[in-house]
């Protein structure tokens, strides 16, 4: 058992008080393993299976499991998912794309003749095979230290005996999103209404699914009796998932893409996620100095702003499965291409309408772990919308993905709806370094991913701060759609504000740490001296968790 003491002790003297603190919190310093997510529990019970020998790899999946339990809505075993692991010893890098791909039967021709013109949010046509006990799985197989039993234990233990809900997770629980489904309503609703805070939330269903898992590996997923349930519950709802869409899915080990930022090197999962946009991001800004004046100065703001329209554009246009379109990631992280870019920048004036370039040839949850061999695990989960399709698997306690509904069905789009193609992704994991410094980190919230990932590594390289500064500093974010509208934390000084609505941005002003910005997570590996540093965001309600002693 963990056993947390606080030790407070007040000495009334100037050395008392940090003069440059700009962060609400410390940072956890440590040599053994840290496990960083949006929920304490989740963060305790990846640390504990560290404290049984576990690999990064192991604390990961456990963590990640209880999320599945404690964030219903945010993620769970009927998403998908992507991570990046570094290996301490070797220094390779892997990563691994477990985004599952639309059924068979889903078609163009199915849509038209239901009288659909755009992929539904909702509801059984926007799901998709889920990925994430796939990407356990052959995570587990290369990197898993423990017994795959071993990781579960946690999870079951909370779906079983239930768990408080806490304060921003009781925020996201959403009616709306499950009202529509008997089943839904029945597991995530309990007396017919949304959890309060501190009510103790029980899921005996996904208790039984998740023992299933435990002891008939991710065959009971794809070909068992989860399977089963799954496709029974398509059939319910007229759906077109086939057993073979389960059985035959596996996910996919790709090569990081990368740039070059300031001397560090920052990678991200090539398409059909869209990390590649907070790279180009990054190539566009790398044209011009950090501002004198600090992060959230007017000439940081502006630039940053304008570069990600820039970079969105080009998401919006050349995003894809790549194994079915040609997408243009080297033409798109090139130098010349960013200098391109970057050269439409007006300094004194915002750009309502930008358009994309072209480059030469050619609700989420995200933890991050490293254990005290210095393995890092940055690992990206999600059902998309809160609470996925809606639909919850009979019997099994967990609801589908929604993921087919960033496909879209226009003919000519790259990112257009075909049998076994894997839509456009949101959810990015991301990783950096620089000589002996060695970074896992990620930020959730949809569409504001590649920002919020630019963003941060601006924080830490440009303006010094450390992970836990750098993940706390205001963000901003921009409609992935194009236009002027802009969210901003109100911890940007109004004067900054007001001279850059002058320049023509439209400000929408949200709460000092507002979970729109996303949540992110962050671990750091200094391999020269074997210590290790965890962040966690303030705009969730998790912790960076330092592996306990062993008895």
């Amino acid at each position: 058992m963990l056993i947390r003491l606080t030790i407070v002790v007040l000495v009334l003297t100037s050395a008392a008080y940090p003069q440059d603190r700009s962060h609400a919190r410390s940072m956890v310093i440590t040599r053994e393993g840290i496990v960083a997510t949006s929920h304490v529990q989740a963060s305790v019970a990846g640390a504990q299976i560290l404290a049984k020998g576990g690999s990064a790899v192991d604390a990961a999946i456990a963590a990640n499991a209880v999320l599945g339990v404690t964030e219903p809505m945010m993620n769970g075993m009927g998403g998908d998912l992507f991570a990046i692991y570094w290996d301490a010893k070797t220094g390779k890098l892997y990563g691994l794309n477990s985004s599952g791909w639309a059924p068979q039967g889903l078609t163009l021709e199915r849509l038209k003749q239901k009288g659909v013109t755009q992929m539904p949010t909702f509801g059984i046509d926007a799901v998709t095979v889920p990925g994430a006990v796939a990407g356990w799985n052959a995570l587990h197989n290369r990197f898993g230290k423990l017994p795959w039993n071993e990781l579960f234990k946690p999870s079951i233990h909370y779906a079983d005996r239930g768990y408080p809900v806490p304060e921003l997770i009781h925020g996201f629980w959403e009616q709306e999103g499950i009202s529509q489904d008997p089943e839904s309503r029945r597991v995530y609703l309990p007396d017919g209404k949304v959890p309060e805070v501190g009510q103790i939330f029980r899921n005996p269903d996904l208790a039984k699914t998740l023992r299933l898992l435990a002891t008939g590996g991710a065959a009971a997923f794809y070909k068992g009796d989860i399977a089963q349930a799954i496709l029974a519950t398509s059939r319910e709802f007229g759906g077109t998932m086939a057993a073979d869409d389960l059985a035959q899915f596996t996910p996919e080990w790709v090569d990081p893409v990368s740039t070059t930022y300031r001397g560090w090197t920052i990678y991200e999962l090539p398409p059909n996620g869209q990390g590649m946009a907070a790279l180009e991001m990054l190539n566009i800004m790398e044209t011009a100095p950090g501002s004198p004046e600090g992060s959230s100065s007017v000439a940081a703001l502006h630039y940053k702003i304008e570069a990600m329209k820039l970079a969105y554009a080009d998401l919006r246009r050349y995003n894809a499965d790549p194994r079915f379109a040609k997408v243009p990631v080297q033409g798109l992280l090139s130098r010349q291409y960013a200098q391109e870019r970057a050269r439409l920048i007006d300094p004194n004036k915002a750009s309502c309408e930008t358009g994309a370039g072209k480059p030469p040839a050619s609700e989420t949850t995200y933890l991050s772990v490293v254990d005290r061999e210095g393995n890092i695990v940055s690992l990206i989960q999600s059902n998309y919308e809160a609470f996925g399709s809606g639909i919850t698997v009979r019997g099994m306690g967990f609801v589908l993905q929604d993921r087919g509904a960033l496909f879209s069905l226009d003919p000519a789009s790259p990112n257009v709806l075909a049998p076994r193609k894997r839509p456009f992704h949101t959810i990015i994991p991301a990783f950096m370094e620089k000589g002996d410094q060695h970074i896992g980190f990620g930020i959730m919230g949809g569409a504001n991913q590649p920002l919020a990932h630019a963003q941060f590594v601006s924080n830490f390289v440009d303006y010094g701060m450390n992970i836990q500064a750098a993940l706390e500093n205001p963000r901003f974010t921009v409609s992935p759609n194009g236009g002027c509208n802009i969210v901003i934390e109100s911890r940007v000084k109004p004067e900054v504000r007001e001279k850059l609505s002058s320049m023509g941005h439209i400000f929408r002003v949200d709460r000092e740490y507002s979970t729109s910005m996303g949540r992110g997570q962050a671990v750091l590996h200094d391999s020269r001296t074997g210590v290790n540093y965890g962040a966690s965001d303030p705009r969730a309600d998790g912790s960076a968790e330092p592996e306990p002693p062993t008895q």
